[in-house]
């Protein structure tokens, strides 16, 4: 019989954030694979737990996941855990997950700490909708692509940021989406200077002018209003007449009637006065 593969969540800051599940869990494993050992030392050391480690990172998560799959086919239970956080979120636990799912390997989420989760219910942000995106690309062109996502994105966005970037960040943020959309700047989540910032992203980039950021940021951004879509969607249609708009969908293989209730929707406005306006269309 096969071993379990446990995603194990870790503190990101606070260390009264490990749950008692989490530390029985490291201590009952055959193995513990972690992103960094000599980060995650000190956290064993911390809760007195002796299990034997192992890397398991970025640079190895191919190749060491073959040797992982061996342990838990011959029934070793094996720890996951990243340096801080949930592992599998934005990290190459996601790549020993699935090979594990794909085997009939038993994967079991012991859950806990997520950066993201915990700077977006205390952004004052939506919260109902949203979507995470990590860190931007480093790449120019997969950059581009991201920036103009999330200038169209309605739900609200989690992005990652470190220090050293977030300057830039922010820049390539207000230029994409314009000063007035909503942000709130997470820092240091849990930890002795943690903070939270609500404000525009036209100040968040005055204030980095003069402030030099400092910690690991979580940015939570407001997305694009419905009026704003709707304001887009009707200017798109302002040089085609209402007529015109019909006759192209009808054009297309629609029905009157569909063709009528689909330029309505377009324009934001009742179909009534669509239907009045084309009553010469046959």
């Amino acid at each position: 019989m096969s071993g379990i593969l446990y995603m194990v969540a870790t503190p990101i800051g606070n260390l009264e954030d490990m749950t008692f599940r989490a530390v029985r869990i490291l201590k009952e494993a055959d193995l513990i694979a972690a992103e960094d050992t000599r980060n995650s030392i000190k956290l064993l050391n911390h809760f007195d737990i002796h299990t034997p480690m192992t890397s398991y990172h970025e640079f190895n998560k191919y190749d060491k996941a073959e040797l992982l799959l061996e342990k838990l086919r011959s029934g070793q239970n094996i720890a996951l855990i990243t340096d801080a956080g949930t592992p599998g979120i934005s990290d190459p636990g996601e790549v020993m997950a699935e090979k594990c799912i794909a085997e009939g390997i038993r994967v079991v989420p012991v859950p806990g700490a997520v950066a993201a989760v915990n700077a977006l219910i205390a952004s004052g942000q939506k919260t109902r909708r949203f979507t995470f995106e990590a860190f931007l690309p480093a790449d120019k062109k997969e950059r581009r692509e991201m920036l103009e996502q999330i200038k169209n994105e309605t739900r609200t966005i989690i992005l990652y940021e470190a220090p050293h970037h977030l300057k830039k960040t922010l820049k390539e943020l207000l230029e994409a989406v314009g000063p007035d959309r909503s942000i709130t700047i997470a820092k240091e989540l849990t930890k002795k200077h943690e903070s939270f910032v609500k404000t525009t992203l036209g100040e968040a980039v005055l204030t980095f002018e003069t402030e030099e950021p400092r910690g690991e940021y979580v940015l939570i951004i407001e997305g694009k209003s419905d009026s704003e879509v709707k304001a887009e969607k009707a200017a798109a249609w302002d040089g085609m007449s209402i007529e015109d708009h019909v006759r192209m969908y009808i054009d297309q293989g629609m029905d009157k009637k569909e063709a009528i209730k689909k330029a309505a929707a377009d324009r934001g406005i009742p179909k009534r006065e669509v239907y009045n306006a084309v009553t010469e269309i046959v």
